[in-house]
Parts: structure tokens; sequence; C-alpha cells
């Protein structure tokens, strides 16, 4: 399998903090409403600075691996027959410029930016930009987890303890659920200490592989909201799989994610959200 050597992934931070600076911060705090227009739903949008900032990271990222496939999440919402491309793909980085885009339209900093380099199929470095904070998380195969403090300063990542359910804290964006499931999901988010959804993926798998948070219970499977984030919270010691036990690969385009601090904390969530 190929491999990001430390060269590499500090030039992809640095890419990452170039569209930061020179395409999403200025337009920070600046949004007016003929720069926002809608995707999918009223609330699922996209800004100027969605698609600047990922027309900016592709043509960075074509010019240093030549012949690497991109996938996009706005090149997607344009073409979605951009996304079969990530099945044959040799080497791929799959980009979501702005996540939590409706945090940044409304002048929020809960937002950030998500990179993930794929080599055959497997995650070979997840990146995740913060460029309010101007920090990263980062982590590739067998090499751990850290936050890249902006000072470069590293620090390993861990996530939480294993708890009972009953006294775990999590994620569950029951909105973005069928109605029919929302149905059998809300009575049973009960059982836990707390449920909340931040609506960023980016901030949510920070908040996994810091151990701020214990689970998180994904409502659909986008490859730019999960590729990096799964390996990040994977090499900070969690565990991630559907509901049906699936082990998350960034292929994957069906299920519902459940991500828990280990193989036996994964499986109570699941019972707790399945019963």
């Amino acid at each position: 399998m190929k491999t990001v050597s430390d060269e590499l992934l500090d030039e992809l931070m640095g890419i990452m903090r170039e569209a930061a600076a020179g395409e999403i911060l200025p337009r920070f705090r600046s949004v007016t409403s003929d720069t926002i227009r809608a995707k999918t739903a009223a609330d699922d949008i996209v800004t100027d600075a969605d698609i600047s900032s990922e027309r900016m990271i592709s043509e960075r990222l074509k010019a240093r691996l030549p012949g690497i496939t991109i996938i996009g999440e706005e090149a997607v919402s344009e073409d979605a027959a951009i996304l079969a491309n990530l099945a044959d793909a040799e080497l791929a980085a799959i980009i979501d410029p702005v996540d939590g885009t409706w945090h940044f339209a409304h002048g929020t900093p809960m937002f950030g930016s998500i990179l993930a380099i794929v080599a055959g199929g497997e995650t070979i470095a997840g990146i995740i930009h913060y460029p309010v904070l101007g920090d990263f998380l980062v982590a590739r195969p067998g090499q751990g987890a850290w936050h890249v403090a902006a000072d470069g300063a590293r620090t390993r990542l861990s996530v939480a303890m294993p708890t009972p359910v009953n006294e775990m804290h999590g994620f569950i964006p029951l909105h973005m659920f069928a109605p029919e499931t929302r149905a059998e999901l809300a009575p049973r988010v009960l059982k836990f200490l707390r449920v909340t959804t931040w609506r960023c993926s980016a901030w949510e798998y920070r908040m996994l592989a810091t151990g701020a948070m214990s689970f998180c219970l994904n409502d659909s499977l986008k490859p730019w909201d999960h590729a990096a984030g799964v390996l990040i919270h994977s090499e900070a010691g969690g565990y991630a799989a559907t509901m049906t036990g699936e082990v998350y690969r960034p292929r994957m385009t069906q299920g519902h994610l459940l991500t828990a601090p280990s193989f036996a904390s994964w499986t109570d969530v699941r019972k707790a959200l399945s019963q």
C-alpha cells in the first residue's frame, strides 16, 4: 500500500492553510444572500467559499500528485457521476472544502476543511483543518492520530475511556434520518447521558478523537464526511462500523455509520440503539 511521507503530509497541510487564508477566511462573516445557494434542501447550502476553496485545493493536489483522482463534495453535487470514480482510483483525494457550511454561512466558527488521501480503497492520510483556530487533526495508518497546533506543536490523541451506556455522551443527527427511523431512535437516545448534533463532521470527529464525546451515529455515508475522520478516530483508538457490522471503507455509500471508543463500546451502543 502507498504511504504518505512526513514531507507530503506537511505539503498537504500547507495546501489547506493556503486555501483557508486565501479563499475561506476572507469570506467568513461576510457571507451575503447572493453568495449562498441551496443544494438538496433549504438548510443544505453552498457558498462561494466552498466552491473557490475546493477548486484551489484540487488544482494544488493535481500539480503535486499528477494523475490523482479528485472527489470533491461540491463537484459531486454538480455531477454525481464523479463519485463513481472513487471505486477504481489508484490514488484519490476526497475533499470537503468547508464542512459545516451552515455554521460558516451564519457567522459561527464551527466549521473545518477535510482532506482524505485514498490508495486502493484505503485511507492513507486523514487531515482536518480548523481555519479559525489554525490547527489540525492528522493521521496515517499505524502512526497514531495527532493534534497539530497552529505553532506546529503535536499532541497524540486518544478517544474516550469506555463507560456504561448511561454515562455516554454522543452525537446523533435525528433530524437527518428518515421519519420512520427517527421515530424509532428518538426514545432510545434517552438511554444515554447526553445526545446532540453539531451539524459538522469536522468538529464531531474532533470531539470523538480527543475523548470529549464517546460515540456518533451518522445517517449517511458520504466519503468527504467520513474517510478522514474514521482514520483519525481509529488511530486514536476508536472503532467504527455500520450498524450491520461492516467495517467502514471510503467507497461505501449505504448504511448508518456508528463510531465508539472500542469494539465492546460499539456493541453496547448498537444494542442500546437497536432495542
